[in-house]
């Protein structure tokens, strides 16, 4: 049985989550779009998904995999290290890709997923599961 502090945590992140997805970013709603419906290739995501103390992005549950669509926030954050590699523990392969790359690249962002999904689907050992983000002039920024 649960505490009373325990109870009161997923019930705030089980009310953040589904505000969350009533005010998605750009880049969240655009690469909902692309996982919506099983539209790719027959997956199925939610969105904004409470997983144990953290909310993730994008989830295909049959896989385990979580997708996150990071801003600039999450630039070197400590924080996203510590979460991946509980979620991690957990069974979850993580792929992290930058709005800036959902906005432009939606077709390279589709087919990396894809590339990781057959991955986990062929057993074979997952390699980095995010992708290593491009210094910030590189990224179309200056």
């Amino acid at each position: 049985m649960r505490d009373g502090s325990s109870q009161g945590q997923q019930q705030f992140l089980r009310t953040r989550a589904k505000a969350m997805r009533s005010e998605p970013t750009d880049a969240e709603l655009k690469l909902w779009q692309i996982l919506r419906g099983k539209r790719l290739s027959g997956y199925k995501f939610k969105r904004q998904v409470p997983i144990d103390r953290y909310i993730a992005d994008f989830v295909c549950f049959s896989h385990r995999l979580i997708i996150e669509a990071d801003g600039s926030q999450h630039d070197e954050s400590p924080h996203d290290s510590v979460r991946d590699a509980y979620l991690r523990h957990q069974g979850f392969a993580v792929l992290r890709f930058w709005n800036y790359d959902i906005l432009t690249n939606d077709e390279g962002v589709a087919d990396m997923i894809l590339a990781e999904m057959a991955r986990i689907e062929g057993g074979q050992s997952l390699l980095p599961l995010s992708p290593t983000p491009l210094p910030r002039g590189e990224r179309g920024f200056q």
